[in-house]
């Protein structure tokens, strides 16, 4: 139970303290999206260290302005982080993390199909995402925010979720078995 806490605690520690009160939906995933990236191990080859930790955004919200925001100043692995809004998939292959939008619902199993091996961590609110094939969905539960992890993609992309990532999950979809 004390691991649980930590993590959680880890998950949220990030959260600006003018949206502490009340932090609105954006503000809560961006804070999770920020973490994400602290618990994913990704391939040596998948960016050098002096480059920036590329948080991109697909669709057309708000979401990116949110996200720069609770980013500012920060870094993951030593690397600061830089936002950047990209229009189709193909741009991801400088991502670490690729937030879809939810107005990209109509392309979602071309975008699925076309960054699955690009070394991203694919993260979205488009409901039943990761059983459609991205690595992290949103999911809304008793009014709380959470996430599902779906195991197979993220070997997909040559992803290593962390064991305190996958605890506080609200569903891990297992890898299938061979």
């Amino acid at each position: 139970m004390a691991l649980l806490v930590t993590a959680l605690f880890l998950l949220f520690a990030f959260i600006p303290a003018s949206a502490q009160t009340h932090p609105t939906e954006f503000q809560v995933k961006a804070a999770y999206v920020y973490n994400f990236g602290k618990f994913v191990k990704w391939p040596a080859e998948a960016a050098p260290p002096a480059t920036p930790f590329e948080i991109c955004v697909l669709g057309k919200d708000s979401f990116a302005t949110v996200l720069d925001t609770t980013v500012s100043g920060e870094s993951i692995d030593r690397r600061n982080i830089a936002v950047k809004r990209i229009s189709n998939p193909q741009e991801a292959v400088e991502c670490n993390i690729l937030f879809i939008g939810s107005s990209e619902e109509g392309r979602l199993k071309a975008i699925v199909a076309a960054t699955q091996h690009l070394n991203v961590l694919t993260v979205s609110d488009i409901p039943h995402f990761a059983e459609r094939g991205g690595v992290i969905g949103f999911v809304t539960q008793e009014e709380k925010i959470r996430f599902e992890v779906n195991l197979a993609a993220a070997e997909q992309s040559h992803l290593a979720l962390s064991s305190e990532l996958l605890k506080v999950a609200s569903r891990v979809i297992a890898k299938p078995t061979s």
